[in-house]
């Protein structure tokens, strides 16, 4: 590496570390904030960085590993089972999208292969946008939902033909296309039956080898080995390295492995991929841009209007309710990433002219921008702009729910029907009480429900649910759902409508307890710190400790919010950097050598509150004191014990150490 390429690299992480981390603040997806980057330091922009040849190639990796990744995620039973919609509406989609913008742009004057390539781009939506903002929303379930999912499961796999065609349309044509694309084809399906063979026959018992080794890196290193030997396998086929990666993706797909193989994959992935929508933004002219910016907007405008309307009648089509159809739009109508894979591939052959491919990318960009906010907002839109109120299936769902609950008073509502939800309604019902329990995951709901549960479709986070659910009439609120977010929202509605009403929430831990009881909660439960409270009464209780004495010291402890259990020390384990971001009290131990400024001052004049630490014990001479009194002097070899944040910890040792 040349100190040159180690510049661009240094300049292309510092941009892109500010812009998404920008982007990132104001929720906005951080496929954008690559594209800016690479608006900003490409040869149209600042001039700072040039597109070559090293970047490209980088870039291609990106590819590989999204492509990789969807193969993971792709499962050949779900779409069989979801063939209807997947097909159907999927199908019908990109067809009618491709066909209607491929034409408006075969009129425009673009030849006919750049037209119906044009089409295809602009027929596919973001994945990546679409089931992160549908999943923060808790919305993935829902009616619009899986119409969602459905159409965008059709769009990802129809990627995959597209690799296959672009580079027969750019080949020279003088024979025509059927027979190279005939032949493309074949070879593509040879790939296909080799790759799936290999991986039937080969591929699982070579990973039950490597996983006998216990050894992280040599997974991660097999499966890099299998995710490139496949790309290169078709691109030895005269294919493209992406539909490779996706045929192994797929294949690892329907193993035991999966879910390891995405966590050791992602980081290159999201890096890589990363690259890539930087060098697509360093494709955008914005000065030639300028004098048609007004076409870029009305692109923009009719790609998201367009694509609405199509996937608004066509849900309609199916008798879904108007309200599920014009969601369903909202969610789809922006430009997606596999676009921009497509557009990039379509430039780099000539296969689309310059000016074209510009203003696409603009277009696509501004939508994506866009996007979330439409997808933020779909209900309220629904609402406003169509005069409508929830759907058809919801009416249905609130209509039974309010049945069930009817003659109930004094009841448990219980939100989230997972494990702990089953086991606190059993519990329930064994004693007498009457309950019902809410939960987004239909397979549960359908099971539960044919058993004879009172269990019902139903997204807590609503009014109109809990309202159905006869909130004003419960007892008890349980909440067993382990994201906190949501959890925090129930609450808040909750607080809102019934501002007494107890309400108990169960967490995987102590992290967000006082955000918790903050907001609401009456009792917060956290798992790991009950799980070693509960195990501590019956070590106790084999030790022979009176059971009253140990109903007591377990009271005493949840009356002082788990305090004794909560702090310990973390050691190496890796930061969980979506959930802790290093805010979460631990554990940390300070000796003080003899020239600490410690040494001869009282734990009060340290004033150690000052950075939220406190000192839980010290431990001298191999007798350890615990809580001690403020007034205690330290003394060389003096080992303390103290609680706080990452940050915080940080600080206190400091000043314990230097008197910094």
């Amino acid at each position: 590496m040349n100190i040159h390429t180690l510049q661009i690299i240094l300049i292309l992480l510092g941009v892109a570390v500010i812009t998404v981390t920008l982007f990132k603040r104001l929720h906005l997806p951080p496929i954008l904030g690559y594209l800016i980057v690479g608006i900003l330091v490409g040869p149209f922009g600042s001039g700072v960085i040039a597109s070559n040849e090293e970047t490209q190639f980088l870039a291609e990796f990106g590819v590989v590993f999204l492509l990789f990744a969807i193969g993971l995620e792709f499962s050949l039973p779900q779409m069989i089972a979801m063939k209807g919609a997947v097909f159907g509406l999927g199908g019908s989609q990109v067809l009618l999208t491709a066909l209607i913008a491929g034409g408006i742009a075969w009129l425009l004057g673009l030849e006919l292969a750049a037209a119906v390539i044009t089409g295809a781009i602009l027929a596919l939506s973001s994945t990546a946008i679409v089931i992160k903002q549908l999943s923060e929303q808790v919305e993935l379930n829902t009616g619009h939902g899986r119409v969602g999912v459905s159409i965008l499961l059709f769009q990802d796999l129809a990627v995959i033909p597209l690799l296959v065609v672009i580079p027969i349309l750019v080949s020279d044509a003088e024979q025509g296309l059927l027979i190279p694309l005939s032949w493309a084809l074949f070879k593509a399906s040879v790939v296909f039956a080799v790759i799936m063979a290999i991986g039937h026959w080969a591929l699982r018992p070579l990973f039950h080898e490597i996983a006998r080794a216990r050894s992280a890196e040599l997974f991660t290193l097999t499966v890099l080995l299998v995710s490139l030997a496949a790309a290169w396998l078709t691109h030895e086929a005269g294919l493209s390295l992406a539909l490779g990666a996706f045929l192994a993706g797929m294949m690892l797909g329907e193993t035991e492995y999966r879910h390891q193989i995405e966590a050791d994959i992602r980081p290159f992935q999201d890096v890589l991929l990363g690259l890539f929508f930087v060098t697509v933004g360093m494709r955008v002219d914005l000065m030639s841009l300028l004098p048609q910016l007004h076409w870029v907007f009305i692109i923009a405008a009719a790609l998201i209007a367009a694509k609405a309307s199509i996937i608004l009648l066509l849900v309609r089509q199916t008798k879904r309710s108007l309200a599920t159809a014009f969601r369903s739009g909202l969610l789809l109508a922006q430009g997606g990433e596999f676009g921009f894979v497509l557009l990039d591939l379509s430039l780099q052959s000539s296969l689309i002219p310059g000016e074209a491919g510009q203003m696409l990318f603009a277009a696509i960009i501004i939508s994506m921008a866009i996007s979330p906010f439409l997808i933020r907002y779909n209900g309220k839109l629904t609402e406003k702009f169509c005069n409508l109120h929830p759907s058809d299936q919801d009416f249905v769902i609130t209509q039974d729910l309010e049945h069930e609950a009817e003659g109930m008073d004094q009841h448990v509502i219980i939100c989230g029907y997972g494990r702990i939800g089953q086991n606190l309604g059993r519990l329930l019902d064994h004693e007498g009480f009457p309950y019902v329990a809410l939960d987004l995951d239909p397979t549960v709901v359908r099971e539960a429900h044919e058993a004879g549960e009172p269990v019902h479709f139903g997204d807590a986070t609503r009014h109109e649910i809990m309202h159905a659910a006869g909130i004003e009439r419960a007892g008890v609120v349980v909440i067993t759902i382990e994201d906190h977010a949501t959890a925090l929202q129930i609450l808040h509605h909750i607080r809102k409508l019934i501002p007494e009403l107890p309400v108990l929430v169960r967490t995987k831990d102590d992290t967000h307890l006082e955000e918790l009881e903050a907001a609401g909660a009456a009792e917060v439960m956290p798992e790991a710190v009950e799980a070693s409270l509960m195990m501590g009464g019956q070590l106790l209780l084999l030790l022979k400790v009176p059971g009253s004495r140990i109903l007591k010291i377990m009271r005493e402890i949840r009356e002082n919010h788990y305090k004794l259990l909560r702090d310990f020390y973390h050691g190496e384990e890796a930061i969980d950097i979506e959930h802790d971001e290093g805010f979460q009290e631990r554990l940390h131990t300070v000796t003080l050598p003899e020239r600490a400024f410690a040494v001869g001052h009282t734990i009060q004049d340290l004033h150690l509150w000052d950075w939220d630490v406190s000192v839980t014990a010290v431990r001298r001479g191999g007798i350890r004191g615990e809580a001690p009194e403020p007034e205690t002097r330290l003394q060389a070899g003096d080992v303390l014990v103290l609680a706080g944040t990452p940050h915080h910890l940080e600080h206190a040792e400091g000043l314990l150490l230097y008197g910094l």
